[in-house]
């Protein structure tokens, strides 16, 4: 199965502007060809399975990796710019990872000390508010703790652009939903832009502005988050009218109980809406849904 790739109008004022992205590893190819636009004031997902790219192109972005092709971020080449670049961005790969020796204010003067944008006021505010001491050391503090600390030296970088890896791995559900809430309240403006990669897709679904499924080193899906649910619909199709739905070709389908079958369909693909809800009860498909129907076949 293979899907039709949409892409975000090039604009001068992209934050990334990438353009035939080439990596490989040896036998591995990490980045096939990759084209895509982040515009700023955007929360882009960048979503795939393990292996598909996605590090990689985090790599490239923030001049990690060597890359063939064309990439300006923030109007920079990471790959001869990057010292300048860096002082308008912020990478955050893993909430957990904080040395468990170190103290709380030694952390806020680490940050101080690396990144010119840091504001020490901010962060100590956002502490203020907290049960955080500055010579507590983070072995002494709960996940839920750590996770404060972590966003209060996030959130007092003003970087124009914030890559989050994976950033709450590790974290119980509710310290994960705290971080993303309050990222969302206290930090985002439409004058910055973030990037995440997760695999908790359900997490991050009601945060996002856009997002960007990547497989095998292509950007199989680049849409904004309004698109997706426009394109795509969900049917819950009855036993009786499952030989006419599969006749409209749905990108993938689940068998439930009682020989109901819910079929995935692309509006630019299949019938119109109102053929579909011939068919029975449809509804938009969650982006973990998508995800895994538009995957099918990588894990093979």
């Amino acid at each position: 199965m293979s899907a039709i790739a949409t892409s975000h109008d090039a604009g001068q004022d992209s934050i990334v502007s990438a353009r035939q992205l080439r990596k490989a590893y040896r036998t591995t190819v990490a980045l096939d060809d990759t084209s895509f636009e982040i515009a700023p004031g955007r929360i882009i997902g960048l979503i795939g399975p393990n292996g598909a790219g996605k590090t990689t192109a985090l790599k490239a972005i923030l001049g990690l990796t060597p890359f063939e092709g064309q990439l300006k971020v923030l109007g920079r080449d990471p790959r001869t710019q990057r010292d300048e670049l860096m002082n308008d961005v912020c990478f955050i790969a893993d909430v957990a990872v904080l040395p468990r020796w170190i103290r709380v204010g030694q952390a806020i003067d680490f940050v101080a000390g690396i990144h010119p944008r840091f504001d020490r006021e901010k962060c100590e505010r956002f502490l203020a508010n907290t049960k955080l001491k500055k010579t507590q050391r983070v072995r002494e503090l709960s996940k839920g703790m750590i996770v404060q600390l972590h966003l209060a030296l996030v959130m007092a970088i003003d970087a124009r652009l914030l890559v989050l890896d994976e950033p709450t791995l590790g974290l119980d559900i509710l310290y994960r939903k705290q971080f993303y809430q309050r990222l969302l309240e206290d930090y985002f403006d439409e004058q910055k832009t973030i990037i995440i990669t997760t695999h908790q897709v359900e997490e991050v679904e009601h945060i996002l502005t856009d997002v960007m499924f990547i497989r095998n080193g292509k950007i199989v899906l680049d849409a904004a988050m309004d698109e997706v649910s426009e394109r795509y619909t969900e049917v819950l199709v009855s036993a009786d009218r499952v030989d006419a739905a599969r006749a409209l070709k749905p990108l993938d389908e689940r068998a439930l109980p009682f020989g109901k079958v819910v079929m995935l369909f692309d509006g630019r693909q299949a019938a119109g809406t109102s053929q579909l809800a011939a068919l029975g009860e449809t509804r938009t498909p969650g982006l973990a849904d998508l995800f895994v129907a538009l995957m099918k076949g990588t894990y093979a």
